[in-house]
């Protein structure tokens, strides 16, 4: 008989048959156990600005040495960066073991004019497909003294998120929507996200982004009902509306209007303190 295996996590909780991927293209069943089929392959790698990431205020006007891989566990269908999140592993991917991803953080720290604070796990979502890389690289990132950062969906099980947080400095959450007919959409939960934002707050630095989509998520009343959420953790989680511009399956949508974010802005403020529109 086949062996099967589950993978735990993220809420999706994929039952695997062997040889088998999950949801996120990235994970699948060898010999009766769930791997990373892509660990430590590496699609993109930049010295980025700290406030792409976006972190506005984490260590401002750093740079930090930023990597992506392949896949993700959502399926937003408006996904700006789907040429990598909703691909399988490409064996023509750079390798970077995790050693090797930390000595060159290091020698950009000690060389590179600009410096390195450290190592960002961003571009696709890294967190549920490749966790394991994720906490190895952090963990040594963390013993040689750079900072780690996460930007992710936060769709992931409660566990495997509190196993990794004392390895993390800051993170970027995208809360993409304030209803679960939205999450609905995108194959995830909203109630599964605002626990790990529950989670988060107060143990790292966090700050949130909701990318604005006209006519799916940019109603008055759902921009403060997350407001009002995002204030009950802390006032001063910092937010980011960023404008959506037509991608992959939503190409047929207009681009947001500068209004709409700025207006959106505005009710924000009314619960947080630090507010910010983003791609205007």
């Amino acid at each position: 008989m086949a062996q099967k295996a589950q993978c735990l996590l993220c809420p999706h909780r994929c039952r695997l048959a062997e040889g088998r991927c999950g949801v996120c293209r990235a994970r699948i069943c060898r010999e009766g156990k769930v791997i990373d089929l892509a660990y430590a392959q590496i699609s993109a790698l930049a010295l980025d600005p700290i406030e792409k990431k976006p972190l506005r205020r984490f260590h401002p006007g750093s740079w930090i040495l930023s990597l992506g891989s392949c896949g993700c566990n959502l399926r937003c269908p408006f996904c700006q960066n789907s040429g990598i999140s909703m691909r399988a592993p490409d064996p023509r991917d750079e390798t970077l073991l995790p050693e090797d991803l930390v000595a060159l953080a290091l020698k950009l720290k000690e060389s590179d004019p600009r410096g390195n604070l450290g190592v960002a796990f961003t571009y696709n979502e890294m967190l549920a497909p490749h966790y394991e890389y994720v906490r190895d690289c952090a963990a040594l990132a963390k013993e040689r003294g750079l900072a780690t950062v996460l930007v992710t969906n936060g769709f992931i099980e409660e566990r495997p998120l509190l196993e990794l947080l004392p390895l993390i400095d800051a993170a970027n959450v995208d809360l993409k929507g304030f209803s679960e007919g939205f999450y609905k959409w995108l194959g995830g939960s909203l109630k599964s996200v605002k626990r790990s934002l529950e989670l988060m707050a107060g143990k790292i630095h966090l700050e949130v982004t909701t990318l604005v989509i006209p006519g799916k998520n940019d109603s008055a009343e759902e921009m403060d009902a997350e407001c009002a959420f995002l204030e009950a953790l802390s006032p001063e989680i910092p937010l980011h509306l960023s404008r959506f511009f037509p991608r992959y399956k939503c190409a047929d949508l207009p681009p947001t209007p500068p209004e709409t974010v700025l207006s959106l802005c505005d009710i924000a403020r009314r619960r947080l303190k630090y507010v910010y529109p983003g791609n205007m």
